[in-house]
């Protein structure tokens, strides 16, 4: 009986832990949220409020995926829903860093036109191929993240980015058209692409290698 009861409660730990992978994807709507609210009200000390969010919000899209592997519970459905959410958080970040410093997105408006029309474009292209959206979370599309984080940071916190802002846009613009490659290279949608390489590997039906932490 003892047995038995210590059993149904390791299965019930199991089944709690296995909610928190999609409990940080959905905590990522809050935090958005917030910060653009903290961005249009802008109480005390509400730059560093929002920044810590932003922060936050970063370690919660790197954990769940992680997690969720380690948990064996890294489905289809959750990659998708991931990369969802995902371009909803940052979405409203960058309308956040908008309603903070306007200037720097009048001054850069035609490259950050260019690279959310470039992210559009990818998402369009693959509901017309495949009627799914993007999930190929490339390595080198989260390289991408990091930097875009800190571009953003800068804005938030000062207003401006210059340097940081440029090797942001390029690598976007790179790793952009590294998605729009895959997509056309794959026969079939496919989540969890770590390179154009890997691509290829797919197309020709040949077993590819991913990264257990990072990419499936």
């Amino acid at each position: 009986m003892c047995i038995n009861n210590r059993f149904k409660l390791s299965r019930f730990g199991l089944n709690k832990m296995k909610k928190i992978p999609k409990l940080l994807i959905y905590s990522r709507i809050l935090l958005g949220l917030l910060i653009l609210i903290l961005a249009i009200f802008k109480p005390l000390h509400f730059q560093s409020i929002a920044i810590s969010l932003i922060f936050i919000g970063l370690l919660t899209d790197i954990f769940d995926g992680i997690i969720a592997r380690r948990l064996n519970i890294s489905t289809i459905a959750l990659r998708r829903l991931d990369s969802t959410i995902d371009q909803f958080f940052w979405l409203l970040i960058i309308v956040a860093c908008y309603v903070v410093s306007p200037a720097f997105f009048k001054s850069n408006s035609i490259k950050i036109i260019v690279i959310l029309g470039l992210e559009g474009f990818c998402y369009l292209l693959s509901y017309l191929r495949f009627k799914k959206e993007v999930a190929t979370h490339a390595i080198a599309s989260k390289l991408w993240t990091l930097t875009l984080f800190a571009t953003l940071i800068q804005v938030f916190a000062l207003g401006n980015s210059v340097i940081l802002f440029n090797v942001c846009f390029y690598l976007g613009i790179l790793t952009r058209l590294e998605i729009v490659a895959m997509l056309l290279i794959i026969k079939s949608w496919t989540n969890d692409i770590p390179s154009v390489y890997h691509a290829v590997l797919i197309r020709n039906n040949k077993p590819i290698k991913r990264n257990k932490l990072f990419n499936g």
